[in-house]
């Protein structure tokens, strides 16, 4: 890698932190140039880990700091996540990658009509629904989506979100800040265990970082700012495009 390549992977990390805060699938965008780069594909999604640790340390922070996030109540669904995401951070090996993006994409298009059919699910929070979901059922959705994570990390936010809204009764702006933290807890997880393997690029990761965290900085503003109301605007804009890439549209 040259200087400009270095200099291009801090505007994509600003572009996925911004994304990644509002919705999901910045990972979309830089672990294919991490490839294109030269970076083996398992070093390039391990060392995309890095830039998603400090850039939702930042986002975790801020929404600590707005009130929205509170650690004393919204760490129950950590323990799915987490086991989740140890077992597919050990099971991220070789896959058939162009048949996983076509399942994700279906799933995102799906949720797209979810999102724009239904938006008072989305807008408004209904936690006192909550208790209705199966406790069991909740645990068996937030592993497999912990798991997912651990494995490729690109969408999980989407799958995340949508497990808090519609599971959990929370509005965008909650989910959001709980999809943030619950993904910081698992990273460190899937982190210990690729850098155990050696499969992080730390130079790559860390400029990487710069701009992740400078994305998810304004995003979190932002994202407060305006409310869920504008969040799921953006999460529709987001579930569309990367849908379409991963059916190889563009």
């Amino acid at each position: 890698m040259d200087f400009s390549d270095y200099i291009l992977l801090v505007f994509l990390g600003f572009a996925a932190g911004f994304i990644n805060i509002f919705a999901g699938g910045g990972s979309m965008l830089v672990v294919p140039f991490l490839i294109f780069l030269g970076l083996p594909a398992n070093i390039a999604n391990a060392t995309n880990r890095i830039a998603i640790l400090f850039q939702n340390t930042v986002s975790v922070f801020t929404f600590q700091q707005k009130k929205i996030l509170d650690l004393r109540t919204d760490y129950k669904l950590l323990f799915p996540v987490l086991l989740g995401s140890i077992a597919g951070a050990f099971t991220a090996v070789d896959i058939q990658k162009e048949i996983l993006e076509k399942i994700i994409g279906g799933l995102l298009i799906l949720m797209f009509f979810m999102v724009g059919l239904n938006p008072n699910a989305w807008i408004r929070a209904k936690a006192e629904k909550a208790g209705n979901k199966h406790p069991l059922l909740r645990f068996f959705i937030f592993f497999a989506i912990g798991f997912y994570g651990g494995f490729i990390q690109i969408g999980v936010g989407f799958f995340l979100l949508a497990g808090l809204v519609l599971g959990c009764g929370f509005d965008l702006l909650k989910a959001n800040a709980v999809k943030i933290f619950l993904v910081l807890s698992y990273t460190l997880i899937a982190l210990v265990i690729f850098i155990f393997y050696g499969l992080i690029d730390w130079k790559a990761g860390l400029i990487l970082a710069c701009g992740n965290m400078s994305g998810a900085w304004l995003g979190t503003r932002l994202s407060i700012k305006w409310g869920a109301t504008y969040i799921r605007y953006i999460l529709l804009a987001a579930l569309l495009i990367v849908a379409l890439k991963l059916f190889g549209l563009f």
